[in-house]
């Protein structure tokens, strides 16, 4: 079952066995999920494209329109996750199933919990995917710095930096072309509670000069006197 707070997936069931459509659609409902169901390959096409699913569960050989041209004809304007459910085992059946633009493919017949273990499989690879387009990141120059995952990358080489390097880094990539004193470094950094002196900031400044910068080219962050730093493009 879906835990509560959950957000429930929506299926579209496109299958003309009745009975066997009602059997899925039951066993989807029970395990939570929000489920609606077309009988020919026509319908089905028109439900993919005017609503929003989050797998399609499609038959090979559907009357009106095949599940292979209803899986061409909706990868023309949708992304949408489509599993094939057929009687057709072979393995050309198989290949132009997924050359059609399917994820998945599953033989006739199946344990239901087969069926439930490959959407799992297809909502954790989503899910994955989703995670890491919502990374935050900045470029700065041939410098790379990945929040989320505390990543420092300089070209294709990671940087090896401690924790309150990293903190440094990213504050002053967060606020780049703002000059930051040295004050305010220290309390975003250090924190407010802070009991260490300002010029603290000085010695990290140059230990992550050290590690990011190429020798005899301009700093990557710069001083301005008598202020503070600015990592300025």
């Amino acid at each position: 079952m879906i835990e509560a707070g959950v957000n429930v997936k929506r299926i579209l069931i496109i299958e003309d066995e009745k009975n066997l459509a009602r059997f899925i659609e039951l066993e989807l409902k029970y395990e939570g999920y929000e489920v609606s169901v077309a009988y020919d390959g026509r319908e089905g096409l028109q439900l993919s494209l005017q609503e929003d699913w989050d797998v399609i569960l499609l038959d090979l050989m559907l009357p009106s329109l095949n599940g292979l041209e209803v899986c061409r004809r909706l990868r023309q304007e949708k992304d949408t996750p489509v599993i094939m459910i057929t009687a057709r085992d072979s393995v050309m059946d198989r290949v132009s199933g997924l050359d059609h633009g399917a994820d998945d493919y599953i033989v006739k017949p199946f344990a239901i919990e087969e069926l439930l273990a490959r959407l799992r499989s297809i909502f954790r690879r989503i899910d994955i995917r989703e995670s890491k387009s919502q990374l935050t990141s900045y470029t700065f120059r041939d410098l790379f710095v990945e929040k989320e995952s505390r990543i420092v990358k300089k070209g294709d080489k990671i940087i090896d930096v401690t924790k309150r390097e990293y903190d440094l880094l990213l504050t002053l990539l967060e606020n780049k072309n703002i000059v930051l004193t040295r004050e305010v470094l220290l309390n975003k950094v250090w924190g407010y509670e802070t009991e260490v002196e300002t010029n603290v900031v000085d010695v990290y400044i140059r230990y992550l000069r050290n590690k990011i910068d190429n020798q005899g080219e301009e700093s990557y962050i710069q001083t301005v006197r008598g202020t503070g730093y600015v990592m300025r493009e």
